[in-house]
């Protein structure tokens, strides 16, 4: 019944082409969206007057303006923006670069403390006495205690390396 319904649908439709051409432009112009909003705006610029239309179109010009001017604000406040903080990155990477070469510095006179407390420690082997070993204890922990402060420095080194900054 259905099928019977289309298909004398299909026959009246091709008995009469200017009605059925008629009609699929009308619902093309009413169901797509871009050719409805085009038939509007036709319609209505129909019913305006030119004034009118003027006045619109002086009103978003000078809208339009308006943004661009607060475009250009806002872009040249980021420029500036950018330029400083270009400029304190700069100084970061100088101060970075510098505390590098000061923390190398200090590791290197962590080098020295190490040696010089193996020194001691090696003389102080050769004294027999309780007191000696004391000593030795203590030259020990401090020899320790600076090779965790020397790995700790390796590392804030290689993290200022890693940042690409050369030390």
């Amino acid at each position: 019944m259905a099928f019977g319904k289309v298909k004398e649908g299909i026959n009246i439709a091709a008995s009469n082409p200017l009605i059925t051409g008629s009609a699929a432009v009308g619902l093309g112009f009413l169901l797509l969206k871009r050719p409805r909003r085009l038939l509007y705006y036709k319609t209505l610029r129909f019913f305006q007057s030119e004034e009118s239309m003027i006045s619109k179109a002086d009103t978003r010009v000078k809208e339009l303006r308006q943004s661009i001017d607060r475009l250009k604000a806002e872009s040249e406040k980021l420029e500036r923006s950018a330029s400083v903080a270009e400029a304190e990155l700069i100084r970061g990477r100088t101060k970075l670069r510098q505390a590098g070469k000061q923390i190398r510095s200090v590791i290197q006179s962590a080098y020295k403390i190490e040696r010089q407390a193996a020194g001691l420690k090696d003389t102080l082997g050769e004294l027999p006495s309780r007191e000696a070993s004391q000593f030795r204890s203590q030259v020990s922990n401090l020899a320790s205690q600076a090779k965790r402060e020397r790995n700790v420095l390796a590392k804030e080194v290689s993290k200022i390396s890693n940042h690409g900054i050369a030390v």
